[in-house]
């Protein structure tokens, strides 16, 4: 499993307000689940998002670096990724 220098899932685990299964779906469809289901959260909230789209880590990072959305945590484990996404503030 990769960690990257993101966050700690430790830190967020109890914490989470909704969760996103997006494995087996292809660019941009992960992004474009998230972008909508974020927008329907809360200021704050933290949306958990699973995906086997091997371009989807670097996606979330530009996703949340052009929506002012929070990257908290992004591990990887083989073919697979875990972000989780804590929702802008207004």
């Amino acid at each position: 499993m990769v960690a990257h220098d993101v966050g700690r899932a430790d830190d967020v685990a109890d914490d989470l307000h909704e969760r996103l299964d997006a494995r087996g779906l292809i660019c941009p469809l992960p992004v474009l689940k998230a972008r909508k289901r974020l927008s329907a959260m809360a200021a704050g909230e933290r949306l958990e998002v699973l995906t086997t789209d091997p371009a989807a880590p670097e996606d979330f990072r530009h996703f949340c670096e052009a929506t002012g959305h929070r990257l908290l945590v992004l591990e990887e484990e083989g073919d697979a990724a875990r972000m989780v996404i804590a929702r802008r503030q207004e």
